[in-house]
């Protein structure tokens, strides 16, 4: 035995026995070591594709702005805009409601009006076009509703071009 004291038993048997290597001399050094026939055969690595990732984004982003296009001139035209002033004159069978209209210079708008009673039913709706004086954007305009009961409120649900 050998004459050197340690102060582990374990280190004794360190010194008995050769450190024993896991790696087989066919693996490269750093790659992991399985138990052959154990967990199947390993894949390559995916090749990364930033190329396609970068033209998925692009048309995704192209498709958006379209879309974005699309529903902006459908639905957001700033160029007509409505605001109700006041509603007065309220009857069993009438409203008369005073709005005003932004419109491009000169140009027409039709609008629609509606009526709805206290429980939120709509009473009466009517399409009122109303048109600037040349060189003019706004149009102050004055329109009575007929109802069929008695209204709670009357608004402007929204304005367009004209037909």
């Amino acid at each position: 035995m050998d004459s050197a004291i340690l102060a582990d038993a374990a280190d004794n048997n360190a010194r008995r026995y050769p450190p024993v290597s896991e790696t087989h001399a066919t693996i490269t050094p750093g790659a992991p070591v399985f138990p052959p026939g154990r967990y199947g055969r390993r894949r390559e690595p995916g090749r990364r594709r930033p190329l396609l990732a970068a033209l998925l984004a692009a048309l995704l982003l192209a498709g958006l702005g379209l879309l974005t296009a699309k529903l902006y001139t459908q639905y957001g035209d700033p160029e007509y805009d409505a605001m109700v002033i006041t509603y007065t004159e309220i009857t069993d069978q009438q409203v008369v409601v005073d709005f005003r209209v932004t419109v491009p210079a000169g140009g027409s708008a039709t609008c629609v009006l509606r009526a709805r009673s206290s429980d939120g039913a709509e009473v009466g709706r009517q399409e009122v076009t109303v048109t600037a004086r040349p060189g003019e954007r706004r149009v102050d305009a004055r329109h009575r509703l007929a109802t069929t009961a008695r209204p709670f409120i009357g608004e402007v649900l929204r304005c367009r071009p004209a037909a």
